[in-house]
């Protein structure tokens, strides 16, 4: 979303990670997605990295904002990237971790949405009244641990959560970026 935000132009390419190509690995040995190789050569790995390089040649929507409030998002973005996603990984593959049942993994995830929650009450977007970094760095991760079990996430965050959520996947950008290549 940030790179066609930015409008900077990149070649995007579509990855099966069951049958990563050979362009891929020699790019990115972790084989790993997204990955952004530059022109000089140099390779991003990281989603937030690529998001602030594109971001940094262009950013018509404000989605970086001052010095201050960049290190709040970034606080907030890498307790996203490393409390939520580790809880959200356990909810979504509850299978793969018999250590605890998914309803556990849902709680001790459900501690940061409840933090997005509060941060709402407060302004329309996580930040302020206008999308951020934050905003759009994070919520395809709500996404997808609002997709684990639809009906209980609506009826556990009622109001601003699930209207941001709303918000941010009905939008026509979100809606062109996801759209499939033909």
């Amino acid at each position: 979303m940030a790179i066609r935000v930015s409008g900077v132009d990149v070649s995007m390419h579509e990855v099966d990670l069951r049958d990563k190509p050979k362009a891929l690995l020699a790019c990115s040995p972790k084989g790993t997605v997204p990955v952004l190789q530059l022109g000089d050569g140099s390779v991003l790995e990281e989603s937030l990295d690529i998001m602030r390089w594109a971001l940094a040649i262009n950013d018509p929507e404000g989605w970086i904002a001052s010095d201050t409030a960049m290190a709040g998002m970034l606080l907030l973005v890498a307790e996203n990237d490393t409390t939520f996603k580790y809880w959200l990984d356990r909810y979504k593959y509850a299978g793969r971790y018999p250590q605890h049942s998914a309803v556990h993994y849902r709680s001790e995830g459900d501690v940061f949405l409840q933090s997005l929650q509060a941060r709402l009450t407060n302004h329309q977007w996580l930040i302020g009244e206008t999308p951020a970094l934050a905003d759009i760095a994070i919520f395809p991760f709500v996404r997808q641990f609002a997709q684990v079990d639809h009906d209980w996430f609506r009826a556990a965050h009622p109001g601003r959560l699930v209207a941001w959520l709303d918000a941010l996947t009905g939008s026509a950008l979100f809606r062109d970026v996801m759209a499939k290549p033909s």
